[in-house]
């Protein structure tokens, strides 16, 4: 059955007033905003969804007409910009929206979809009138300054916004310092450069007070880039805004080298970081092709999620064994790692191993007696898999006198995500912030912005914080790198029955009652029942 990706909602939109929708409900699976006072206690975050026939699902975004009923729309001025002229049905339809899931059976429902980014025939802002602030969070990834500039450019370029500020430091610049104006000249060339101009940290973050500073300096748009942390930062940062009834927009870029949030296709950075991780690879098997039974060691990023290790081993080809976190290994005894090694050297001569950094913590533990500790962000402090696995190679093959190694390890892992983003990426950067500067002004807030099935849609935040996107070992892609390798994969029956299979889209009852989604005439058939859903 042909599909397409991006749809039609059943119901029409008026375009110049965003759809007013009944909220459904739902318990919030985000921390609540800090709590200097009583009053400061943020209400229970709100699942905007509509219904449509067929199973339609539109998990929709917040708008700032949610609370803000009486807010004025105003024609958008890139109308008028010459750029912009010539392009056919340059503004999106207001009924476009994107599937979450394109592969379906003839008996599917039509399943769950997210509006489609995009600019908007209606803006919520006086572009003149706008300040837009940008602050960066977590660890480093390349494009983050890629996406800086196209967010002061586009605002600058054609909405005509003039005041940006730069946030430095991470969440905690809000209150402890001071902002940085942010004009086109000043970030013209930043995105040839690694890391962020605006520098970074973790945690830090106190809703209440960097409300305050929000409120104090007149933001009006607050652009947020950082991983799953940063994004239950920006929701949490979201929920007080509205409490506050401010007009202001919160968005949300997602960042993270390790590819590993949910349901986008995948974060930028991640294209860079496979091709950098190949230089690695490559002076690995030099060294291990050069040397009387050589090893090469490499230890790249990759924390929960083995993807930067998975797509690098299909794209050098020169790689023996693939270790990643998803994909539990053992060492000693017939079928494990030493035993492959072994054999391997017997037969090629040389081999490469590519670890990710996450892989085999368990094992490490478990040898070396050790606690779990976590960092500002909440992140379990990894231990060395790299080192230690050279340590266990070594010393295996030490019991073996007539059998000589010579093992070289490589830790690219900090080199990998201080570099400038590349061609792809830098194309990827900019319409990630053009998407994300067109849901603002538009007066969309509270989502994050990223392509979903090749089509760039605005994602409640939720959806991007509940979980994380992992490979997937009982899958294709994870198949085809084991026939790359030739590795075996370690996996025990039990392993393989309690892997992670892809979750179906969770069921939501078209019945009336708490979890129902809210009838609406304009779903109705000509009885009055309810189709298959509600706006």
């Amino acid at each position: 059955m042909e599909t397409a990706t991006v749809v039609v909602a059943p119901a029409p939109v008026a375009i110049t007033q965003p759809p007013q929708r009944k909220l459904m409900e739902l318990k919030s699976s985000f921390a609540p905003a800090a709590k200097s006072s009583p009053a400061r206690k943020a209400k229970p975050a709100k699942k905007k969804l509509a219904g449509g026939s067929g199973g339609y699902v539109l998990e929709d975004v917040p708008h700032l007409t949610d609370y803000l009923p009486e807010l004025k729309s105003y024609p958008n001025p890139l109308q008028d910009h010459p750029a912009y002229s010539v392009v056919k049905q340059y503004f999106v339809n207001p009924d476009d929206t994107v599937a979450k899931k394109i592969v379906v059976h003839k008996s599917s429902a039509r399943g769950t979809h997210f509006r489609r980014a995009g600019p908007r025939q209606r803006v919520y802002f006086q572009p003149g009138e706008v300040t837009a602030a940008i602050v960066t969070c977590g660890g480093l990834c390349p494009g983050l300054n890629t996406v800086i500039r196209e967010l002061v450019c586009g605002l600058h370029d054609m909405y005509g916004v003039a005041s940006v500020l730069g946030i430095e430091g991470g969440y905690k610049g809000f209150y402890a310092r001071n902002t940085v104006e942010l004009t086109p000249r000043s970030v013209n060339d930043i995105h040839k450069r690694g890391g962020t101009v605006l520098g970074t940290s973790r945690g830090g973050q106190d809703t209440a007070k960097i409300v305050d500073s929000i409120q104090d300096r007149g933001i009006d748009q607050v652009y947020i880039i950082g991983g799953d942390g940063t994004q239950k930062g920006a929701a949490s940062i979201h929920e007080e805004v509205q409490r506050r009834g401010l007009k202001c927009a919160v968005v949300g870029v997602p960042k993270t080298i390790d590819n590993d949030i949910a349901v986008i296709d995948k974060s930028f950075g991640f294209d860079t970081a496979v091709e950098e991780a190949q230089r690695a690879i490559n002076a690995a098997h030099v060294e291990a092709e050069s040397a009387e039974n050589g090893i090469g060691v490499v230890k790249l990023m990759g924390r929960n999620s083995g993807f930067i290790a998975m797509y690098a081993t299909l794209a050098s080809r020169d790689v023996d064994c693939c270790l990643i976190p998803e994909s539990p290994f053992y060492l000693e005894g017939k079928g494990g790692l030493l035993e492959f090694v072994e054999r391997r050297l017997r037969d090629n001569g040389h081999m490469v191993i590519v670890v990710a950094e996450g892989a085999g913590q368990d094992l490490i533990a478990r040898s070396m007696h050790l606690a779990d500790t976590h960092d500002a962000s909440g992140n379990k402090v990894l231990l060395d898999v790299g080192l230690w696995l050279s340590q266990k190679i070594k010393e295996h093959f030490k019991r073996k006198p007539n059998f000589p190694i010579t093992l070289k390890y490589i830790d690219p892992t900090y080199m990998i995500r201080a570099v400038p983003s590349n061609a792809s990426d830098n194309v990827y950067c900019t319409l990630l912030a053009h998407s994300a500067l067109h849901g603002a002004m538009a007066g969309y807030t509270g989502f994050t912005v990223a392509p979903v099935n090749g089509r760039h849609a605005y994602i409640p935040f939720y959806r991007i914080t509940e979980k994380q996107n992992k490979v997937v070992i009982t899958d294709r892609m994870w198949a085809r790198v084991l026939c790359s390798t030739n590795q075996p994969c370690f996996l025990t029956h039990e392993d393989v029955e309690g892997a992670g299979q892809e979750e179906e889209e969770p069921h939501l009852s078209l019945v009336e009652g708490e979890n129902a989604l809210v009838r609406s005439p304009s779903m109705c058939n000509g009885n009055g029942h309810l189709c298959s859903g509600a706006a």
